[in-house]
């Protein structure tokens, strides 16, 4: 009688995706996704996309930023898929993100294709909330991060821009989309000012933040919005807020915290991913 106890409750508990098979695939292999422990079906439930740095893994970003940690203390969904590997020694994956980063190589592939099917494919298997849709990026990662806000502005309500630019060139999206600039002012490998990689220009964080405010009809001018605790090895309270949120068409505004003294790939505060965490979950599409 007690095995056939357990045997239901596991059925049920399958039956509501908690012990399911908790991995996707979108034409590149499975993945992993976190599933938050008060999923239901029956509840729509945010989805977070995370992607690396050039070099790194899905799994090493999750690593580096414990996001995954979060999602049952915020009720998320969470994937952290992997670029494609260069021929470079080591074969570091990268994403296709623009032409200024990272396919330095020239590779005939497709990532906002693909990141896009990802998204659809995790909303075939989970209940995901359409309003709530969200990206964070490091570095190339962040680069792709912005590509997706321009081509999938439909389906992207926010994202979260680390150490990365928006080197898209193109006119406002069709849709509004929230917009989080991270960057550190000490950062050398992707400058918080702005410069050049293989001769292809991209803009400063400022710039970036501006783009977008611009995108989603903003006021041009952001104000001071307080200052944050980001990185454990900068002293005191080391970054500060610019908010662009003023007459902002609904669904779009934009942000940049600047870290005084940041590096690229900086140590980061227990604080970090949280504040990130509940910057982008506040900023649904309307």
């Amino acid at each position: 009688m007690r095995m056939i106890t357990a045997l239901l409750l596991v059925v049920a508990l399958t039956s509501s995706g908690r012990l399911a098979a908790q991995t996707v695939d979108a034409g590149r292999g499975e993945l992993p996704v976190t599933v938050p422990s008060s999923y239901t079906d029956d509840t729509a439930t945010p989805l977070i996309i995370l992607l690396h740095t050039y070099g790194r893994t899905g799994a090493v970003q999750n690593e580096y930023m414990a996001l995954s940690s979060l999602a049952d203390n915020y009720g998320f969904i969470m994937v952290a898929p992997d670029g494609t590997p260069s021929r470079a020694a080591g074969n570091p994956q990268f994403w296709d993100a623009s032409d200024a980063c990272c396919n330095l190589e020239g590779a005939a592939i497709d990532d906002s294709a693909y990141l896009s099917k990802l998204i659809d494919s995790l909303k075939a298997e989970y209940s995901i909330d359409e309003k709530r849709v969200f990206v964070i990026g490091h570095s190339n990662g962040a680069f792709m991060s912005y590509r997706l806000a321009h081509e999938h502005s439909a389906t992207i309500a926010a994202i979260a821009s680390l150490a990365g630019a928006d080197s898209i060139t193109s006119q406002a999206p069709p849709h509004p989309v929230h917009v989080l600039q991270i960057h550190g002012t000490g950062d050398t490998a992707i400058s918080y000012q702005g410069a050049e990689i293989q001769e292809k220009a991209y803009p400063g964080a400022k710039q970036s933040a501006e783009n977008w405010a611009d995108h989603n009809d903003c006021s041009a001018t952001g104000s001071f919005a307080g200052m944050l605790d980001l990185v454990e090895t900068l002293p005191g309270i080391d970054t500060t807020i610019t908010r662009y949120n003023s007459g902002c068409k609904p669904g779009g505004s934009a942000e940049l915290w600047t870290i005084i003294g940041g590096e690229h790939i900086p140590v980061l505060s227990e604080h970090f991913t949280r504040l990130v965490v509940e910057w982008l979950l506040g900023h649904p599409k309307p």
